[in-house]
């Protein structure tokens, strides 16, 4: 694929985009034999939620999420309950916060015994699919903490997925490989994004006839960052990219370097998500689906001076998020302001499908709101880290906390006590700490009585980190890793 021919696609795609915008979409016939709604999820790793054209991003290249997003529910406070990738997936599997199904660090395995998507749709005659990264199955205690990345995760740790086509964890995205059903070694041609999505293609062209769940994992755009198609790579000037306002200044040009990058990863996607839509459509059953777009969690991209997540600032905790399914919601796009957390998105999809959430699901069901055409209702979101690991360890800063994100404010404790109080409406790059200023002494009360509810209801006691350590027998992955005595008298 050459440059020209993928600036052309752009620009036809940001004309189709504006056709969508200006007028209505022909009804898509439905297929009047199936009354339960297919459910697609894309997900992507490492997405915040600015790097989006409909969004406001002009520099970014998204037309395809462009257009979808003119025809879906805009969520514009996902939030992340805890932004590391494996909790992330475990808390949007089972609808359960970290601390009760235990995947609160990455790579430890969540529990054969979890009750998961694939096996409550699968309980309600859903085919069940998963395509891409997993990063669930996890490592045994005292096995090295990336050794089960390159194996083939076992039929009875697939969570109820039954096609499969499945790599645990890898950062390669050119030629990399996975496992089949059958746990045989195969390899993505090319960026792996683009046969994923081929093969999720081939999967709801198969499956149309009856209804199923199919997830589609992409590995980018978390770094590395410069491993995307050279002719999408193409697509950015480095030197012409805006950083945000919270990037130090002597960071600015590997910030915009960086940037480029990763919006080539980005924009890979996009294109893919293109050829996706299409397809649904052409298949004839993208009214009766309910199509979602989200990632896992955002990247710093030097904001504060630092790459990556965990941290509870907005680039770290807030994510993308789209839903669309003609056949309940039109074909029309509808905001949704209010924050909703990852373990609230299971019991929603199931609400939307008409699945009652079983007991063992903690978040809130908002499908009623969102077919009211209401906002959710919700006051805050949790966010949360337990243990901090991997690049926000303790010995380069990293703390346990529990905070909320609310529509407008961040607040946010640690085990000392009050940490963060962000203004997001007045102070949207969070560079205004408020945080026992006499003067927001009322808010910070109110919203800290917000938290401590939170956490009530979810019966978590905020206790230090190598205390969980033990309570579910997981080691820290290194030494320079591990909490020291007096953590608390040198921390802040």
């Amino acid at each position: 694929m050459k440059t020209q021919s993928i600036l052309k696609f752009f620009a036809f795609s940001l004309l189709i985009t504006q056709l969508f915008c200006s007028c209505s979409k022909p009804s898509q016939e439905s297929n009047e034999s199936q009354v339960k709604p297919n459910v697609i999820i894309i997900l992507a790793d490492q997405w915040r939620a600015q790097e989006v054209g409909y969004m406001g991003n002009t520099q970014i290249k998204t037309p395809n999420l462009d257009k979808l997003a003119s025809e879906s529910l805009i969520f514009e406070n996902t939030v992340t309950t805890m932004a590391v990738c494996a909790p992330w997936r475990a808390s949007f599997l089972t609808g359960q916060y970290p601390l009760t199904h235990g995947v609160f660090y990455n790579d430890k395995p969540l529990p054969n015994e979890a009750l998961t998507m694939a096996e409550i749709y699968k309980d309600q005659g859903y085919a069940t699919g998963y395509i891409g990264k997993w990063h669930l199955n996890g490592h045994e205690r005292g096995e090295h903490h990336f050794s089960s990345r390159d194996l083939p995760v076992p039929k009875d740790r697939r969570q109820g997925f039954d096609y499969w086509k499945v790599r645990e964890v890898t950062h390669n995205y050119n030629n990399s490989f996975y496992f089949d059903e059958n746990d045989e070694k195969h390899t993505w041609e090319g960026y792996d994004v683009f046969p994923q999505t081929d093969s999720a293609i081939s999967y709801f062209q198969k499956n149309k006839e009856n209804p199923f769940v199919l997830m589609l994992s992409y590995g980018p755009p978390h770094d590395p960052y410069f491993s995307a198609p050279k002719e999408f790579q193409d697509l950015y000037d480095a030197s012409t990219l805006e950083v945000r306002p919270n990037v130090p200044e002597a960071l600015q040009d590997s910030a915009r370097r960086v940037m480029a990058g990763y919006y080539a990863h980005a924009s890979a996607i996009d294109f893919a998500i293109g050829n996706l839509l299409d397809a649904l459509d052409k298949a004839g059953i993208a009214d009766n689906t309910i199509l979602v777009f989200t990632s896992e969690h955002g990247d710093m991209l030097m904001s504060k001076g630092v790459l990556k997540k965990q941290r509870p600032y907005d680039e770290a905790i807030k994510v993308p998020m789209l839903i669309r399914y003609p056949a309940k919601f039109g074909e029309k796009s509808r905001k949704v302001n209010d924050p909703i957390g990852t373990p609230d998105l299971l019991p929603t999809l199931l609400g939307l499908s008409d699945i009652a959430s079983p007991e063992s699901i903690e978040g809130q069901d908002f499908s009623g709101e969102l077919l009211a055409g209401e906002d959710l209702g919700n006051e805050a979101a949790l966010i949360m880290l337990p243990v901090p690991f991997h690049e926000w360890k303790f010995q380069n800063g990293g703390r346990e906390f529990r905070g909320i994100r609310t529509k407008r404010y961040t607040y946010v404790e640690d085990l000392k006590g009050p940490w963060l109080l962000y203004d997001n409406e007045k102070d949207p790059y969070q560079q205004n700490n408020l945080v026992n200023d006499p003067e927001f002494s009322e808010l910070q009360n109110q919203l800290e009585g917000i938290l401590m509810e939170k956490l009530k209801v979810t019966n978590d006691t905020f206790l230090p980190a190598d205390e969980y350590m033990i309570q579910y027998n997981y080691l820290y992955d290194a030494q320079d890793s591990l909490r020291q005595p007096n953590y608390l008298e040198v921390n802040r």
